[in-house]
């Protein structure tokens, strides 16, 4: 295992790509995902939209330097966006994928939640693995 240094450039890019994709995917999703969901666009605009964006931002970043960290420790031959989209989808099956649906599953949301929600989540990481594959860490 190797250690690795951070490049803070190649963490908040990747981060900035992972939350503009979730923006426009789930601009491009709303109304599916307010059915999935149970919640009217009048019930998501009251609770305010400051919070959940903060709280998305930071966690953006956390999953950008992470995602980096795993990429690091796999060694310099796997710094390439192959390697950063390879890294991002196997992070995607063995953590959040698995992670949304037992989520949901407790939850009884309806299925298309997990598969909407699993979605982002293999979006942003493919993105954020490529760019990190791309500009190293």
């Amino acid at each position: 295992m190797q250690s690795v240094g951070v490049n803070y450039s190649a963490v908040l890019a990747a981060a900035v790509g992972g939350f503009v994709f979730g923006f426009v995917y789930y601009m491009s999703l709303a109304k599916h995902w307010m059915a999935a969901t149970g919640k009217s666009e009048e019930s998501l605009k009251a609770g305010g939209m400051a919070r959940p964006m903060i709280v998305t931002a930071i966690c953006q970043l956390v999953m950008a330097y992470m995602l980096g960290g795993v990429l690091g420790h796999l060694g310099a031959q796997q710094m390439t966006i192959k390697g950063g989209l390879i890294t991002g989808a196997f992070m995607w099956i063995g953590f959040a994928a698995t992670s949304v649906t037992v989520n949901y599953a407790w939850q009884r949301a309806k299925p298309m939640l997990s598969v909407i929600d699993g979605g982002h989540w293999l979006g942003v990481l493919l993105i954020q693995g490529a760019i990190l594959g791309a500009m190293g860490v």
